[in-house]
């Protein structure tokens, strides 16, 4: 989108990180990893290195200010949120579609998963969404580290179907009612489209 900041744009009158984080708003922890401007009292903000290093090394930093025992439900933008369980909540900061109720289905579609390392919404098309999903944050470590040590520390460049190489991921389908809400905003068109059904 030219350099703008995608997530302070506006959908329906709110900047979609703002609706990212309202959708996980009862989480503990809620964490915003990248520019973040202003946030709402209790968010915690990071940085990945190098800045715009990519989801990955996002990951890495939101994961890093978890405490090695989640508290019992936290989320990062970016964002991540772990529960009880050690859940977390990785979700993109361009999804204004995404609601409380989304949210709510992935962590009980991975309470229902015991084998499972994390739950994915899948699109219409039937590609696995990974920056909208709930995962467990012991496997996901497990997973960084993996990956980092094979890439002489770094994460740079990553991809997250590299990190979830050899993770079990279940993919679930929208159920609700409503607005698809793994549905992100790469593209002006996108923006708009999503005006649209928020009318």
């Amino acid at each position: 989108m030219g350099g703008a900041d995608k997530p302070a744009l506006p959908v329906g009158g709110r900047p979609m990180m703002d609706r990212v984080l309202a959708a996980a708003a009862d989480a503990d922890l809620r964490i915003v990893v990248g520019p973040a401007g202003e946030l709402p009292a209790g968010v915690q903000a990071t940085r990945e290195r190098p800045p715009g290093g990519g989801p990955v090394a996002a990951l890495a930093a939101g994961l890093a200010l978890l405490p090695a025992t989640a508290p019992p439900d936290a989320s990062a933008t970016g964002t991540a949120s772990p529960d009880a369980s050690g859940t977390v909540a990785l979700l993109a900061a361009d999804l204004p579609l995404l609601t409380t109720d989304a949210v709510r289905q992935l962590r009980t579609a991975l309470s229902r998963a015991p084998g499972a390392d994390g739950v994915v919404y899948v699109d219409d098309t039937g590609r696995a969404q990974f920056l909208c999903g709930v995962w467990r944050v012991a496997p996901l470590r497990a997973a960084l580290t993996r990956l980092a040590a094979g890439r002489d520390g770094t994460l740079t460049g990553t991809s997250m179907r590299a990190l979830i190489a050899g993770l079990t991921v279940t993919e679930v389908a929208w159920r609700g009612t409503g607005l698809p809400p793994w549905f992100d905003c790469d593209t002006e068109d996108d923006v708009r489209r999503a005006e649209e059904w928020i009318k």
